[in-house]
Order: structure tokens, then C-alpha cells, then sequence
């Protein structure tokens, strides 16, 4: 991906989509069925970007998003006999949106720039840990398959990988996602899951008790 494109804008109401990851979507909204039919007779390539609170009073305009948003490229496209779409995208990087680009399509364009990670400065074996214990009382107390996370969470899998994608698996909460989506240091990125993971496990712990 070259530093700065021009890309196709999916604006969604409290949706985070995370590198290292896969969104499915329903797209039934006209203009955005005509995004998707441009974006496949492209590069097949969009970003997803979370509407800000409030959105609902301009939802047919432009209403604002947040400037950090997901890229990444449909994968998979099902085109249903109503004109509607099932697609399937992978996440490929973050991006800041710049500004948009004047259109006459139905739909947004977006000047975006990939946001690249910033290697974590210390030693995170430690963090990942604990990362990966969380996970796996999470999965128990969700009964679970414990292994259903193992790919994602091998030791093969890149630090900043693996914070993405227990992110996009665990964390419900939109702010902290959309705030964990903006950290592009990867050291700070893990700190923040593995906290937010280890509340969840004791919220759950109280409820049962």
C-alpha cells in the first residue's frame, strides 16, 4: 500500500475493525452496495470507520467519524438476488483519514495514510502471558473450546497481531476499542488488552459468585 490513497469509506455505528482480523457485513444501504460494486472492480480495498456519537441526526449525510478507522480488502463477496451483499474483510492495516475527497458517487471517498506499529522499547513475553491466561479463563467461563484461540495466539503470531486480535475477540466496550485501535505502540497496546482482559475475568468471577 502506498503511503497515501484514496479509499472507499464504510462509516458504522460503534464498529472497530482491527488489523489481523475479519469483519463480516451485511450491505443492504444503496450507496453502499455501489461501493461495493466499484470497490470489486478495483482493488477490492476499504476502510471501515467508527461513526461518532450522535451520528444519527446527519446518518443520511456525512456524519463525522473517528479520523483513525481499520483498512483492509474484501475477501469474500456473496451477491444476493435482492442487489444486496454478505462480504468478508480482512484487515490489513490502521489508517488516519486526512480529509476527504470531493465525489459524485453516492458514497465517501477518504484520503487515508497507513498508521505503521511502533515496536514495543521492553520485553513483552511477560504481558503476552498474561494475555494468554486471561484468554483461556475467559474461554472456560464462556465454555468455550480452549483451543479456539490457538492460532491467533501462537507464539509465532507478532505481539501486535495478538493485541489486535483479543481485542476484536473480548473487548466489548467501543471507547476502549476505538482508543486501543489509535495506540500504535505495541507495548502500550498489549498493557492496555492484558488490563482490560484481567477486569473481565474478575467482573465474570463476581457474577458467579
Amino acid at each position: 500500500m502506498a503511503d497515501s490513497l484514496v479509499l472507499p469509506i464504510f462509516p458504522l455505528p460503534d464498529i472497530t475493525f482491527f488489523p489481523h482480523t475479519f469483519l463480516p457485513l451485511h450491505v443492504f444501504e444503496a450507496r453502499y452496495r455501489a461501493m461495493i460494486t466499484d470497490a470489486l472492480a478495483r482493488d477490492r480495498r476499504i476502510v471501515v470507520a467508527r461513526l461518532r456519537p450522535g451520528f444519527e441526526a446527519t446518518y443520511e449525510g456525512k456524519p463525522a467519524i473517528f479520523p483513525v478507522a481499520g483498512g483492509g480488502q474484501i475477501v469474500n463477496c456473496e451477491r444476493l438476488a435482492s442487489g444486496r451483499f454478505n462480504i468478508l474483510v480482512k484487515g490489513e492495516w490502521r489508517v488516519r483519514i486526512e480529509g476527504e475527497v470531493p465525489t459524485d458517487t453516492l458514497y465517501r471517498l477518504a484520503r487515508a495514510r497507513r498508521l505503521d506499529d511502533a515496536p514495543a522499547a521492553d520485553d513483552v513475553t511477560a504481558v503476552v502471558s498474561r494475555i494468554r491466561t486471561s484468554c483461556r479463563r475467559l474461554l472456560e467461563a464462556l465454555d468455550r473450546p480452549l483451543d479456539v484461540l490457538d492460532g491467533a495466539l501462537g507464539a509465532e503470531q507478532a505481539p501486535g497481531a495478538i493485541a489486535d486480535r483479543v481485542a476484536a475477540a473480548f473487548l466489548p466496550d467501543p471507547d476502549l476499542r476505538q482508543s486501543l485501535l489509535e495506540t500504535v505502540d505495541v507495548g502500550d497496546r498489549l498493557r492496555r488488552v492484558a488490563d482490560a482482559l484481567e477486569d473481565l475475568v474478575n467482573e465474570l468471577k463476581g457474577t458467579n459468585e
